[in-house]
């Protein structure tokens, strides 16, 4: 064998090497690869505790992120509506305008004015786990937490659904 097919040899060793697909999976954490957060558009929530408080029985306080940068829901007795802005795992509810009905007695009364004052004036950021939502508000040392919505809960809540033609 000659210098040259030597060399061409060579070349042509060097030429499969490169082109073979590796097998090596580097060492990143899953987690780390999609670190984008969560969006809570097109979700549907309803309250579960209260800052340790549990939420009345029979009363559904529900929240909903129906587009990007709003928030509605059911207080307790009374429907709102307002801004959310969202940015990473801060929330920030402003504006928010509810009805003013009569709530059935004082608790149902109570819980509704807590629930209003932790979204408006201390909501800070948020978590998702699972099918658990935890909005951390300022003042308040445990989250509000709720559970994702089913179809069944929005019939119990009042929320009626028409399925998009």
């Amino acid at each position: 064998m000659n210098k040259a097919e030597s060399l061409v040899g060579v070349a042509f060793l060097a030429f499969l090497v490169m082109g073979c697909p590796s097998t090596h999976n580097p060492t990143t954490s899953p987690s780390k690869q999609n670190s984008a957060p969560a969006s809570l558009t097109g979700t549907e929530w309803i309250l579960q505790d209260l800052a340790g408080t549990p939420a009345l029985p029979n009363v559904k306080a529900t929240l909903a992120f129906p587009e990007a940068g709003r928030a509605v829901g059911n207080a307790s007795c009374n429907r709102f509506t307002g801004s959310a802005e969202i940015s990473g795992d801060t929330i920030k509810f402003e504006i928010l305008a509810s009805t003013r009905l009569a709530c059935a007695d004082n608790a149902v009364s109570s819980q509704e004015t807590e629930y209003l004052k932790a979204l408006a004036a201390a909501a800070k950021r948020f978590e998702l786990k699972d099918s658990t939502l935890l909005i951390y508000a300022e003042g308040y040392d445990k989250p509000l937490r709720f559970t994702r919505m089913t179809p069944s809960d929005a019939v119990i809540s009042g929320q009626f659904r028409v399925p998009a033609a």
